[in-house]
């Protein structure tokens, strides 16, 4: 199993009370940590707006942070979870995927899926399309990049999106292009997306969600004639962890008393829905245990999250000891 793991960049609130001229050496410190350590890659959200209610907290970009993260690391893969077509053009972005690529040495990985945030679609006058629209937007929009990619040039002449002999030069560093996760499980048109275009997908990361959504996959590539086999099935985990269960439930508690000021009651203690009882919410072993039940589905990428890790590596350098080398 390989492993990434998210930077904290502020959409989840995760830099709540750091000033903003620290803000960036505490996420150059963690990409720099992980690039010393297990990590295969290292991750943000591409969202302007927080969660899990939008407010005046920090939230970095995360194609900035792309080429700022290649600047500054040598090894570990850099991508986002994921970004959405719909906030630029699929020509432009294009090119500055493959200007990251290029700084990072060959290190960009390109998570790309049809958005969902409605509240910052709005708020930054894209409109908010219907889920139909969105997921056409996104499969013209992987079209002209593959070819922008494979080219150097891009010409669609789509519904959304029409570029005639877009350049993009130089190419990405990679042979082939940045390799594209299709993110999401609308089991109708996000998975056949994946299977017509993905080398990597990201969904349901319970086992039974997995599961089914690895079989539909699998059925879509029969269907456009592809190999599912080729393609990495991976999942996003939010983590708590502790050598017992008190110390497990301590750090979701903190992590909700971050959140309180800024989003309520309510909202706080709803956002630990999405860590308690969850593969990746217990002590070492009973991850362990988790990830192995999922590895064996072939859940083969697991990235994850901690809410704590702008102001405590505790929990990361504990997975880092007793969880990866268990299954990596």
């Amino acid at each position: 199993m390989r492993f990434g793991l998210f930077v904290p960049q502020g959409w989840r609130h995760d830099l709540v009370g750091i000033d903003p001229k620290d803000q960036w050496a505490t996420m150059k410190g963690l990409a720099q940590h992980a690039d010393a350590g297990p990590w295969e890659s290292i991750w943000v959200y591409d969202h302007f707006h927080t969660v899990p209610a939008p407010t005046d907290q920090a939230t970095h970009e995360a194609w900035s942070l792309m080429s700022a993260f290649g600047a500054v690391t040598e090894r570990v893969r850099l991508g986002q979870m994921c970004t959405s077509m719909g906030y630029r053009n699929p020509a432009y972005l294009a090119k500055v995927a493959a200007t990251a690529d290029i700084i990072s040495g060959g290190r960009i990985e390109m998570g790309i899926g049809a958005g969902w945030y409605e509240h910052e679609w709005r708020a930054y006058g894209y409109g908010f399309p219907s889920g139909p629209e969105r997921l056409k937007m996104l499969d013209e929009g992987v079209q002209i990049m593959k070819q922008a990619w494979e080219t150097g040039s891009a010409t669609l002449d789509g519904k959304h999106y029409q570029v005639d002999g877009a350049i993009v030069e130089p190419r990405p560093l990679q042979e082939g292009g940045i390799p594209l996760w299709i993110a999401g499980g609308g089991e109708k048109v996000t998975l056949k997306i994946a299977a017509k275009y993905a080398r990597y997908t990201n969904f349901d990361g319970t086992l039974e969600g997995f599961t089914r959504k690895s079989e539909l996959l699998k059925g879509h590539c029969e269907t456009v004639g592809t190999d599912f086999d080729a393609i990495v099935r991976s999942a996003n985990y939010n983590v708590a962890i502790g050598s017992n269960q008190a110390e497990v439930e301590q750090r979701m508690q903190d992590a909700k008393a971050r959140l309180l000021p800024h989003v309520g009651e309510k909202k706080a203690e709803g956002s630990l829905g999405a860590v308690r009882g969850l593969p990746a919410c217990g002590t070492p072993d009973q991850i362990i245990e988790n990830l192995t039940k999922l590895k064996e589905a072939g859940m083969t990428y697991a990235i994850l999250n901690f809410a704590e890790a702008a102001y405590d590596r505790s929990g990361i350098e504990m997975f880092e000891r007793e969880v990866i080398p268990a299954l990596a």
